[in-house]
């Protein structure tokens, strides 16, 4: 097994605390939990590359899976231990992925995991060869690079996906009727879009006027396995920037309730009271320029 002892081996880290149900007699974890923290960790690896890993394996036309997992024992970790999960992909081989795995609390290596994964035909689980994108994509983020993109434009442009991502979330999801989702803004509005390596639009959101020097930002989406992932962020200042250029001097919104922390940390401030919109509680919220 290849030996990353350091913190700073890693770029990557999931945290997590030991509960209860996961130590034995002993008052120690039980082994066999230690591969379900990594597989937990892997599983956030890939939100950190941008990618939902379902749509995006089924795009990569294969899926991944284990072939080898070895792991080494060197301390303990018990119950109420804060723990980082420190992920890194060593190697990518012609059908093979290779990713090393340390579990720290604070600076002390607990364990150490190697996980070696097969790119396969899901239908007959056959090996087939690691497809260039996803070699591209694996070695951009070990090097730091960014992993998405945002762009501006209109419906014609970025509808298709923005349009997914938005069906996704406010028709399936949160059960809008569709007929309140889709109105004519759409056709004059600018639509941001925040787009991952392979292209899939991840999160939505688009600007129009409101009155002279406001803009009105809406239909912000973020894909729901990737919240929390910035995207949602970048996704707004792009329209904000978009709201300045133009001439505006201020932005509003109409926050969900349980969005409003996330706008408040973005600066904006609730501007009159909750009201329901599409049967959800709303709060209008505005940020100066």
């Amino acid at each position: 097994m290849t030996e990353l002892h350091r913190k700073s081996d890693f770029r990557f880290f999931h945290r997590l605390r030991v509960r209860w149900a996961e130590v034995d007699m002993q008052k120690i974890v039980f082994n066999a939990h230690y591969l379900m923290y990594f597989d937990t960790a892997i599983a956030d690896y890939w939100r950190a590359m941008a990618l939902p890993y379902e749509e995006a394996m089924r795009a990569l036309e294969g899926d991944l899976y284990v072939r080898k997992a070895t792991v080494e024992f060197n301390a303990s970790a018990r119950a109420d231990d804060v723990l980082d999960v420190g992920m890194k992909c060593l190697r990518v081989g012609n059908s093979s992925i290779v990713f090393h795995g340390g579990l720290f609390r604070g600076d002390d290596l607990l364990v150490s995991c190697e996980l070696v994964y097969v790119f396969a035909d899901p239908a007959t689980q056959t090996s087939k060869p690691v497809p260039p994108l996803l070699r591209e994509i694996l070695a951009a983020y070990e090097a730091g690079e960014p992993m998405r993109e945002v762009a501006t434009g209109d419906w014609e442009q970025w509808g298709d996906g923005a349009g997914k991502v938005r069906r996704e979330v406010f028709i399936e999801e949160q059960r809008i009727p569709k007929e309140l989702e889709w109105d004519a803004h759409d056709a004059v509005a600018l639509h941001a879009v925040a787009r991952n390596r392979l292209g899939q639009v991840i999160a939505t959101g688009r600007l129009v006027a409101e009155a002279p020097g406001l803009g009105r930002i809406g239909r912000m989406a973020v894909h729901r396995a990737l919240r929390g992932g910035g995207h949602g962020e970048a996704v707004l200042r792009a329209l904000e920037a978009a709201a300045a250029v133009r001439g505006d001097s201020e932005v509003m919104l109409h926050a969900q309730r349980s969005a409003e922390s996330f706008y408040r940390r973005l600066g904006y401030v609730p501007h009159g009271r909750p009201f329901e919109e599409a049967g959800i509680t709303h709060v209008e919220m505005r940020r100066k320029l």
